[in-house]
């Protein structure tokens, strides 16, 4: 794994790295609206995945995921520590919580 000392920066070297899509957390998948692709757990793996904390507030934490699907397709998903208070599937739950 990498180190980053900020997200922009861990971003930018993923995107360098061929993780170009962006990607959001559906309830039981993962969708990338500019290629309508929707993954569900089984379709993707986490590659990587960095946190980043906020200097001054805690609330401001970060992870970015590194995702390929099984097709090869690399994007990334950005979201707070809050994620799991979303609603997401138990099988998306487990997922991300692999990585984390």
């Amino acid at each position: 794994m990498y180190s980053y000392d900020t997200l922009s920066e861990a971003l930018n070297d993923l995107e360098k790295r061929g993780y170009t899509r962006d990607f959001n957390i559906e309830c039981d998948s993962i969708v990338c609206k500019s290629i309508e692709l929707k993954l569900h757990p089984g379709d993707f793996e986490i590659s990587e995945y960095y946190r980043f904390e906020g200097e001054s507030d805690p609330d401001d934490s970060e992870i970015v995921y590194a995702i390929t699907s099984k097709e090869g397709i690399k994007g990334t998903i950005v979201n707070g520590y809050g994620i799991y208070s979303d609603e997401i599937s138990d099988e998306m739950l487990r997922k991300l919580k692999i990585a984390t």
